[in-house]
């Protein structure tokens, strides 16, 4: 059953009034923001202790804010994507090896996920490369600005290497474009340069020069020559990108089967420190937070080259080469999370 959220915790609270009048036990979701996320983990949470027997899974596989599995977790929730902090982390390690790039603006969306992606950014690069700077920090309103002309002027004047931004989805293209207009020569490091609509504005103008963080590698050598990429796109017209939503479908269809069940206080109670077989390696959904835990990729906007960089995205002729890893027990962090169990 679909349903849009259009980007709106109003929005996604309205339907869910429409999920739990269906009796539907499971809501799978991550294609929007965390402000979405965090309020359907709340509603759910409450939903589910006032009413015994009628409880809801909540499946997230995007929604990335790393409240979600600390301060604000919730034992009905399950996270199939790495949280921010996890990637950022990731992303940092690599650009600070980067001996080129001493200068860093950061750019981002105002609300808590861009917020703390932020934060992330300034703590970790001032502990991994003290001699870097961060000559810029800006925040935009989500899906609200036309023109990032202005915003590329000031990292021009900045003189920054290099953009670390949470951006996504229409704004993230926006900002691609305009850097490509105004002729700003710099680096981004982004957490979702695979949205659709971003491939095809970066264009040739984007490569060697955008990354990416994520916990989905379409050009993993283990998965680029399985059918799965290519039979999607033929089917759908569209890339396979959403390798998160992918694995939290896995996750679930497992632990049905291991119960003999889809009684989601069943199912619920499996997932806690589930083990399953990811498409990019194995993962393990820890109890204590229900992060899911895996290996964090950066990956280079690169042309085709039928090796490392096997399948495209938006039909450019480039797509997504791996240029670090970090295993699972590296990518691991810990956690303030206090969970409440039922009973």
């Amino acid at each position: 059953m679909p349903f849009d959220n259009k980007l709106s915790p109003q929005e996604a609270l309205s339907l869910l009034n429409s999920v739990i009048a269906q009796d539907i036990r499971y809501v799978v979701q991550g294609a929007s923001s965390s402000a979405v996320g965090a309020a359907l983990s709340e509603a759910i949470e409450k939903h589910n202790g006032r009413n015994p027997g009628k409880e809801i899974v909540y499946l997230n596989y995007a929604a990335q804010a790393p409240a979600m599995t600390n301060e604000k977790c919730n034992y009905w929730h399950f996270r199939t994507d790495a949280n921010s902090d996890m990637k950022v982390d990731a992303l940092t390690s690599f650009a600070a090896r980067q001996k080129n790039v001493t200068k860093v603006y950061l750019l981002n969306p105002d609300y808590s996920y861009g917020q703390e992606v932020s934060r992330s950014a300034r703590e970790q690069l001032a502990r991994k490369r003290p001699d870097m700077k961060i000559v810029g920090d800006d925040f935009h309103p989500t899906g609200q600005v036309k023109d990032y002309a202005p915003y590329m002027a000031k990292i021009k004047q900045a003189g920054a290497e290099a953009v670390i931004t949470a951006d996504f989805g229409t704004d993230l293209a926006l900002i691609v474009r305009a850097a490509k207009d105004a002729g700003l020569n710099v680096d981004f490091y982004t957490l979702n340069g695979n949205n659709f609509g971003v491939p095809s504005a970066m264009g040739s103008a984007g490569e060697g020069r955008v990354k990416l963080v994520s916990t989905f590698h379409p050009n993993d050598p283990a998965l680029a020559p399985k059918s799965l990429p290519a039979d999607f796109k033929r089917e759908f017209k569209e890339d396979f990108i959403n390798g998160m939503g992918y694995n939290a479908i896995v996750a679930l269809a497992q632990a049905m089967r291991e119960t003999q069940s889809t009684d989601p206080v069943k199912v619920a109670a499996k997932l806690e420190g589930l083990r399953f077989q990811g498409l990019n390696g194995p993962i393990e959904l820890r109890r204590d937070d229900h992060q899911a835990q895996q290996p964090v990729f950066v990956l280079s906007w690169e042309k085709v080259d039928g090796k490392r960089v096997v399948h495209d995205q938006e039909n450019t002729g480039l797509g997504w080469k791996q240029v670090d890893v970090v295993s699972a027990s590296d990518a691991m962090l810990p956690t303030s999370c206090k969970m409440k169990r039922p009973g």
